[in-house]
């Protein structure tokens, strides 16, 4: 009997990670432009960091609501990582469905690397060794410390990152866009101020033209 042809693999999927500082609004634009991929007719997978798996969640409440040392909270984010990479990332992406990830590696270095002040140069092997694919597209949503602050104020309860010193966060948003200088062919910058409606569309524009997805314009929802 003749072997059976091999089934066709399915295509590799897309992986994109939004970044920003505390109220920049990524969280809304990460729930939008899922929506819209949808509608575009993409499977998606939405996601966030730290979280994403029953273990993630748990550092998750760790880090951002007890007082940890910056080793403590970068290993503590890397084994996050692992785990979600590891059960929810990978298979999504192997299945060809495209995942929107509220931060990923950037934010080890903004936040870690930049902010903490732990050398950036180990912070980037560790994250090789820690695993996890590198995103087809970064978006980072850029707005002013004093805006994003606002904002965050702004939604109430705050947690550990929120209430840190207005020059930390300084030095995450100067770290994040250093980071978007370096590799301009993965990041790309898009203004986070205005309506949320507006930023919407900056978003979606950036991610058609970036990742040929012509028909995101017309799947765009209403913010």
């Amino acid at each position: 009997m003749a072997p059976s042809a091999p089934r066709p693999s399915a295509p590799a999927g897309r992986f994109l990670t939004l970044e920003g500082i505390e109220g920049c609004g990524k969280t809304t634009q990460a729930a939008l432009l899922a929506d819209a991929l949808k509608r575009a007719g993409i499977e998606v997978l939405r996601t966030r960091e730290p979280g994403g798996t029953p273990f993630a969640e748990r550092v998750r409440q760790l880090v951002l609501e007890k007082e940890i040392g910056a080793e403590s909270e970068l290993f503590l984010y890397l084994a996050a990582r692992a785990d979600h990479v590891a059960r929810r990332i990978r298979p999504a992406l192997a299945t060809g469905a495209w995942v929107v990830c509220d931060r990923f590696g950037d934010a080890t270095l903004a936040y870690q690397g930049y902010g903490r002040g732990l050398p950036v140069g180990r912070i980037k092997s560790l994250l090789k060794w820690a695993g996890g694919p590198v995103p087809d597209l970064t978006v980072l949503v850029d707005v002013p410390v004093e805006t994003g602050l606002a904002r965050a104020g702004r939604r109430g309860a705050t947690n550990r990152l929120d209430r840190e010193a207005e020059g930390f966060h300084q030095r995450v948003r100067d770290g994040y866009l250093a980071l978007a200088d370096a590799e301009p062919s993965r990041i790309v910058v898009v203004d986070g101020t205005g309506t949320v409606t507006q930023v919407h569309a900056r978003l979606c524009a950036a991610v058609a033209e970036r990742l040929g997805v012509a028909s995101l314009a017309q799947a765009r929802g209403k913010a």
